[in-house]
Order: C-alpha cells, then structure tokens, then sequence
C-alpha cells in the first residue's frame, strides 16, 4: 500500500464532507460528479478504508472517514499555504474590499485568511459601510469589490443568495413587547423603511430610540433591552438573538446578497478573491450557523 495519499483526491474528499454531496462539491472544484466519485473510490481503494457512508440519504462519513477529514484539513492548508507563499510572491498591490457591517462574520474573515495566504504581497483594506453608500463608492472607483444587502438583483450585480431578516434584540429581552416599539435603526440602513412600514401596515406604534450612523451605539442600546432592530438571520452578534416573537411582530423578507466589481480590475488576484467570497457566501447555510471550524478552506488544485 502506498504511503503517501493523494491530495487531489483529499481536497475532493473535504469538499465532499462540508458541502454535504457530491454534486454541490463538483460545482465548488469545478469538476463532473463522476470525477469526484472516482476520486473518493480512489482514496478509499488507496488506503482500504471505508471513508463514506452509503447505506442512507445523502452523505455522510464514517467514524474513520470523520477522523481522516481532520487530517485532511490541515494537510490541504498546509500545502495551499505552501503553495501560495512559494509561487505568488511576486504578486503586489491593493484591492479594497467593500462589505456592510451585518455580512462580515462569519464569512469575511475566512476569506481574508484564505487570500493572504496564498497572496501575501497583495494587501486587502476591507470597508464597512451601508449597502447605498458601498455602491456609490464604486461608482466613483474608490472601492474594486463589493457585497451589498439588496431587496432585489441590480444591473450588474452577481447574486450569491438570498437571505431572510429576523428581529433581533437582547437575550431574554423584552423590548419587543413595548408599544410603542422602540427600534435602533441608523438613518442609512437599507431595512428601515421596509421594517416601517411593516409595522405600520400591522398598526404597530414604533418609535427610534437612536439617531444617527453607528452601528456600534445601536447595538449597545439593543444589548441594554432598550430597543430592537432588523438583521440577516444568523449574522447577530453573539451576545443578541431572534426575537421569538409568535406572531406579534410582522413577518419580514428577505433580501439579495449582491457582489459587483470594478472592471477592469486595478489589482492582480481580484478574480481570485471573488472566488473566494463565491465560495464562502454561496454555501450551504453560511450566515445561518456559527462555522464549525475556522481554519482555512481549500481550493481546488
């Protein structure tokens, strides 16, 4: 038996494993079912392990296949790792990258780790701002990619998904109880007219407990119990959460996460953080549940 396994048929193996079947991973390493299936048969063949469980639905790994996709894992990163830092050296330059606040985590960081290991020359200034003020900017060319919260797909625009809303406010709190309601929306965030009038239509009394644009007041007010607002479902802060309010607030909608970039590229490597946000934000569930793991993600070889 050979001693040495098959990284290529490890990274479909991992990719298999986190995007739970084979026809989602093919589309993520850019390859045909089959080849990933006779990649697996061939790692299973090379080891004579039994990695894969295929006597139910869909996919899942057996007791060995779980402890070899921990090894997997940091054998991948290492040699992406090695990899990046060995071959794009030589690659320099800046690439702003735009994002609203309530989309950075869990997704963004990943990517950040992802990139600057494999382009440790090329330097990524991350924006925070509204979804209106981050597509201004990139009209005026002052930022080269941004994702934006949009109740619809712009010209333009590549959707990576959509989303739902959810009231959010302290743990345990109350707040959503008050009437009038009193809310902590900033002046520019994209939800607030369409959470109004929500709750106008369900003949709700609300009233702003904040004025302004910080995000970080906002949220210190919502984490005191004094007031809620609106976010995507599973981007909250740890210390907040959704409101279970059985009917008693309006049911909300959901919106476009929307990625545009500006053409032609100022940078080198844009594609490549592009495909890595593809990759994080469309994703089985990525907004809706804190990642198992942090370490970072293949690509394919």
């Amino acid at each position: 038996m050979p001693r040495t396994m098959d990284l290529t048929a490890l990274r479909s193996f991992v990719a298999v494993a986190e995007a739970g079947g084979v026809t989602r991973a093919a589309g993520l390493l850019n390859l045909t079912q089959s080849a990933v299936s006779m990649q697996l048969k061939r790692l299973e063949e090379s080891t004579g392990l039994d990695l894969i469980d295929r006597s139910g639905r869909g996919v899942s790994l057996t007791a060995t296949g779980e402890q070899l996709l921990s090894y997997a894992r940091r054998m991948l990163a290492l040699n992406d790792e090695a990899w990046g830092r060995l071959t794009r050296c030589d690659l320099e330059g800046e690439i702003v990258l735009g994002v609203p606040h309530d989309v950075v985590y869990p997704a963004i960081p990943n990517v950040l780790k992802r990139f600057a290991l494999d382009f440790p020359r090329i330097k990524v200034n991350l924006i925070s701002s509204f979804t209106l003020a981050l597509k201004e900017q990139l009209a005026r060319g002052e930022v080269d990619v941004i994702l934006t919260t949009e109740d619809a797909p712009a010209p333009g625009a590549e959707t990576l998904g959509e989303r739902p809303l959810a009231w959010i406010g302290a743990k345990g709190g109350q707040a959503w109880r008050s009437r009038p309601l009193r809310l902590a929306f900033e002046s520019q965030c994209i939800f607030r007219k369409g959470a109004l009038r929500r709750l106008d239509q369900a003949g709700i009394p609300w009233e702003m407990a904040v004025a302004g644009s910080s995000t970080r007041t906002n949220e210190a007010v919502v984490s005191a119990d004094l007031a809620v607002f609106v976010q995507i479902e599973g981007a909250e802060p740890p210390h907040l959460e959704r409101i279970a309010h059985g009917g008693q607030l309006p049911d909300l909608w959901s919106v476009h996460l929307n990625l545009y970039e500006r053409e032609p590229a100022r940078a080198p490597a844009q594609d490549e953080l592009i495909e890595l946000l593809r990759r994080q934000f469309l994703a089985p569930s990525v907004l809706r549940s804190r990642p198992v793991f942090e370490q970072p993600f293949g690509v394919p070889a």
